[in-house]
């Protein structure tokens, strides 16, 4: 397989089949099951993916996990939730061999739930801090990314938490990696959501960007 998709697990069961389904015959899944108690981790073996155990609570403990095993020319970072259609990696694929160093799709909602008000008001700030603090292109720092794998494991991302896609851009940028952004579908997720249902989640994601962009 030429690419590898890390995709982030924490309680999606429910998600699980509709995602693994997609997932382009040129790439391997790997789920990395971060605390499931829903037996997601068990499911996703059945399904055919490959399972990383990643015990550290935190999406970039998990990403980073999902980047350690992998072992394709080229990883892909998608959530698991059902709001990203996997196969999209293909319209990152097709930036990269057009000579971008990063892809980074840009989420499009397919209807009014699908990005919280909330959520894409942060997020929109977010982007224009990223842009006023690195150059990097970006309008959206969306959850759905691609480059090589040695050249991400060389940017050596510290962070653990919701901050990873945030410093992978800014350490990308700082890299002078060419990044572009690619427009992808926005789903409304599968299931319920342990970030954007709720203020108390969404807060805590952004807070965890913004510490990200400072450090």
């Amino acid at each position: 397989m030429r690419i590898d998709v890390v995709l982030p697990c924490l309680d999606e069961a429910e998600a699980l089949p509709w995602v693994l389904d997609r997932i382009p015959a040129e790439a391997r899944a790997i789920v990395v099951d971060n605390g499931s108690v829903d037996g997601s981790g068990d499911l996703a073996r059945r399904l055919g993916a490959t399972v990383v155990d990643c015990p550290t609570r935190g999406y970039g403990a998990a990403c980073h996990a999902g980047l350690l095993a992998a072992t394709a020319q080229y990883v892909a970072f998608c959530d698991c939730d059902g709001s990203l259609d996997p196969r999209d990696v293909r319209r990152l694929d097709d930036a990269l061999g057009n000579g971008a160093d990063l892809a980074v799709g840009r989420r499009r909602p397919t209807t009014r739930g699908a990005f919280p008000v909330l959520l894409r008001i942060a997020n929109g700030e977010l982007a224009r801090r990223v842009r006023r603090r690195s150059g990097a292109p970006v309008r959206d720092i969306g959850p759905l990314r691609m480059a090589e794998r040695t050249a991400l494991l060389a940017l050596a991302v510290p962070d653990r938490r919701s901050g990873y896609p945030v410093q992978t851009v800014v350490r990308a940028a700082r890299a002078g990696w060419r990044i572009e952004q690619v427009d992808v579908d926005y789903h409304p997720r599968i299931g319920r959501s342990k970030v954007t249902g709720n203020v108390r989640g969404c807060l805590t994601a952004i807070r965890d960007a913004r510490a990200a962009l400072a450090s």
